[in-house]
């Protein structure tokens, strides 16, 4: 890894620790939620780092979808207007802190005490592959059916959800003019 990789790599470590942070310091659960995407897209940067750049970008594109929609959700639908109100994402404050520094405490030192093995063979050309059979095995050509058969069941339920097609407003010919829109501007009213 090189002198830029590294400083990188403690740049994006430090941001995501900030950020973790951030989601217990914040006052309110929209600011909490856009720390927290912040922290775990510095987090997929760390891995893409790592060289694993699949699991990064994957990393990402997760957590900025699962947040964003986290955001709207909370914008639309919670009792203080758009998760600004003040609050606190503290509770039992001492216990949580005194079990938070534990399990910190216990993780440095596995670090270090445990005897980490050694590398053995040649680092992998393909890290995606090597992960994705790592992860499928034998089941990678089930998974990739199976992501085509869901994607043809999500555009077949749409289209049968639809009660009218895009042109259906032009009548059968395509010649009603003006086209019969469910607003109530044309022909249908």
């Amino acid at each position: 890894m090189g002198t830029t990789s590294t400083v990188l790599l403690w740049v994006l470590g430090v941001l995501a620790l900030t950020g973790g942070v951030l989601v217990f310091t914040l006052n309110s659960m929209a600011r909490v939620t856009f720390a927290l995407l912040a922290s775990l897209v510095c987090v997929g940067g760390v891995v893409t780092l790592l060289r694993l750049p699949y699991l990064g970008v994957v990393i990402v594109l997760m957590m900025v979808m699962e947040m964003v929609i986290m955001a709207v959700f909370m914008i639309a639908y919670m009792m203080n207007p758009a998760g600004l109100m003040p609050m606190s994402m503290l509770h039992n404050k001492r216990g949580s802190l005194v079990i938070s520094g534990l399990v910190f405490a216990a993780l440095v030192a596995g670090i270090f005490l445990v005897p980490w093995p050694d590398r053995t063979g040649a680092r992998p050309k393909d890290t995606t592959f090597q992960v994705g059979m790592a992860l499928m095995g034998d089941q990678m050509l089930t998974m990739v059916t199976l992501g085509f058969v869901l994607l043809a069941t999500m555009v077949g339920a749409t289209v049968l959800a639809t009660h009218r097609g895009r042109y259906d407003r032009f009548g059968d010919d395509l010649d009603q003019r003006p086209a019969n829109d469910p607003s109530g501007g044309g022909v249908g009213r």
